[in-house]
């Protein structure tokens, strides 16, 4: 099948991974407002004084275009453009680690040239509330519902999957990958019925209306709610479809807490 040429309008953007191509160019990983996930060659990137090196960074927005070579067997772009986006500076510290994790995560888990602009929009709203200790847990909580549900991975949390029937408030539930919600064993990652439905109530607003900046205050206090229980349990929803390679931050995360 032959490529044929299509103009690409210049889109914001975000670096999610990099690595060497030659000794000259960089393979990158962007996560794209209008064409999701792109890998694209950035030729003479790696060069001392390449306008693309300062630029193509972890956690920044910038603004990038792509060649117009396209067609359904050409996965690798070609990087044209690479600008600053605008936006504060990333100031990294304890927020550096969980925002590589969902760096982690998107790659793992999109597929390449699917347009999730909900999604997009959750991510830049994330960076910046990482940066605060008060609301680094809860945002990370948000981010992960959003990145499930927009990826259709997540049910209805306020509804039995097996029976289609309202939650009880004082029962214990968790969410399986493969069956949905249903009551918890006791081995099992658990939250109270009422916080899966209030969970609910506060995200389906977010899939109706799009993903506000900032995040939604109520969607938040309901994941601080949730603390480390909500944690366990989209964890092991993301771990099954992120598949049996562990990832590497999450893992990196619990060598430094547990660290004498």
């Amino acid at each position: 099948m032959s490529t044929r040429s299509v103009q690409r309008p210049p889109t914001l953007a975000y670096v999610l991974h990099a690595h060497d191509w030659s000794e000259s160019s960089l393979i990158v990983d962007l996560f794209t407002r209008d064409f999701g996930r792109v890998s694209a060659v950035a030729k003479g990137a790696k060069r001392p004084h390449s306008q693309l090196r300062p630029v193509l960074m972890p956690f920044h927005q910038i603004v990038v275009g792509f060649g117009a070579k396209t067609g359904p067997e050409v996965e690798v772009w070609l990087l044209r453009l690479a600008e600053w986006g605008g936006g504060p500076a990333w100031p990294g510290g304890a927020a550096l680690l969980p925002a590589f994790y969902a760096n982690e995560i998107l790659m793992r888990l999109l597929p390449r040239h699917d347009q999730l602009t909900l999604l997009w929009d959750a991510y830049a709203h994330l960076l910046p509330a990482l940066t605060y200790p008060g609301t680094l847990h809860a945002s990370l909580r948000a981010f992960e519902l959003i990145l499930l549900r927009q990826l259709g991975h997540l049910p209805d949390l306020a509804r039995h999957s097996a029976r289609n029937t309202e939650l009880d408030d004082d029962v214990l539930y968790t969410v399986r990958a493969d069956v949905g919600v249903a009551e918890a064993a006791h081995d099992e990652p658990a939250v109270a019925g009422w916080l899966l439905k209030r969970l609910e109530a506060e995200l389906a607003p977010v899939f109706l209306h799009g993903a506000p900046s900032p995040m939604p205050e109520a969607l938040l206090q309901v994941c601080a709610q949730g603390s480390s229980d909500l944690r366990t349990l989209l964890r092991a929803v993301l771990h099954y479809h992120v598949g049996p390679q562990p990832l590497r931050t999450r893992q990196l995360m619990l060598d430094i807490t547990q660290a004498p």
